[in-house]
């Protein structure tokens, strides 16, 4: 058995088939960053019928540091714990070959991939499937950091993947919230950009001969930050390159709104850069001028 973290911001709309999905385990700690609506109401009432529920509140301050947070100081029931998202679903077929892997476990963590659901359909090829997220692990064998929206892991020890997959309803509560929330990782993203690319690099090893999906893919991204036009290269990679048009309207949407993600992170970061440019003129001492009538 398994513990299961579920981290949720105002997912009203999820949060209640989120932890039906996860009442297979006997231990579901909802890690709430001070939602504004009935998210907590609803999972509440989870525990007060009974069910093995708890509900913690924090702050929310970054995906990273919320995750590390949440692994220092909320015990669970279990050696091993699960990260889900409130628009995930834990299925039983996953929730079987998580016990199966942990009668035995030969490593420290285990990575699941998740199809990415959207517009009620499956974005199978544009999405990179399978694309993996490190999902289950033995408490006190990982911690989170900040990488720009989001975050990235730091296993102590080895890591597998899992066969089972689970899905990720992207859009489950609507386009405009969808946007906003891009919106928001754009200006994440366009700092992270920003840093790589003065201190950052790309490993060609890891692109051109790593061992794992997780590995070739930040190398990818590592190399996507460098190159020009990348709005329209992402559009084309996604579309024609990982076959995305076999994915009807709904890939062509995606891939489109990809792209259009892509291209708001450069407009930000062009803006940070005139700011940089723009403070560092300020900070500049001005010249002594020379008077011609002295």
């Amino acid at each position: 058995m398994f513990s299961v973290y579920i981290l949720t911001h105002n997912e009203e709309k999820d949060i209640a088939a989120c932890i039906e999905s996860a009442l297979f385990s006997d231990d579901i700690i909802v890690v709430d960053s001070c939602s504004t609506d009935h998210t907590l109401a609803i999972a509440r009432s989870y525990a007060e019928r009974g069910d093995p529920v708890r509900v913690v509140e924090h702050p929310f301050e970054s995906h990273g540091r919320q995750r590390t947070w949440m692994l220092e100081n909320i015990q669970p029931k279990h050696d091993w714990v699960y990260i889900l998202e409130a628009d995930e679903r834990l299925t039983p077929e996953l929730f079987a070959e998580c016990c199966e892997a942990l009668k035995s476990p030969d490593h420290v963590a285990y990575y699941v991939a998740e199809r990415v659901m959207f517009m009620g359909s499956w974005i199978r090829r544009s999405t990179q499937y399978p694309r993996y997220q490190l999902r289950l692990f033995r408490h006190g064998k990982v911690w989170f950091s900040d990488y720009g929206h989001t975050e990235r892991e730091e296993v102590s020890g080895s890591t597998s993947f899992l066969q089972q997959t689970y899905p990720h309803y992207t859009s489950s509560k609507g386009l405009s919230r969808w946007l906003d929330k891009h919106n928001r990782y754009s200006s994440d993203e366009a700092t992270e950009t920003l840093y790589q690319l003065k201190h950052g690099s790309v490993s060609w090893r890891a692109l051109l001969l790593g061992t794992t999906e997780v590995e070739r893919r930040r190398a990818l991204k590592d190399l996507s930050l460098r190159l020009p036009f990348r709005p329209l290269l992402r559009f084309l990679y996604m579309y024609f390159g990982l076959g995305g048009w076999l994915d009807g309207r709904a890939g062509f949407a995606w891939c489109t709104l990809q792209a259009f993600y892509e291209y708001l992170i450069l407009l930000k970061v062009e803006e940070l850069r005139q700011a940089e440019t723009s403070s560092d003129n300020q900070a500049e001492p001005l010249k002594p001028t020379v008077s011609l009538h002295g």
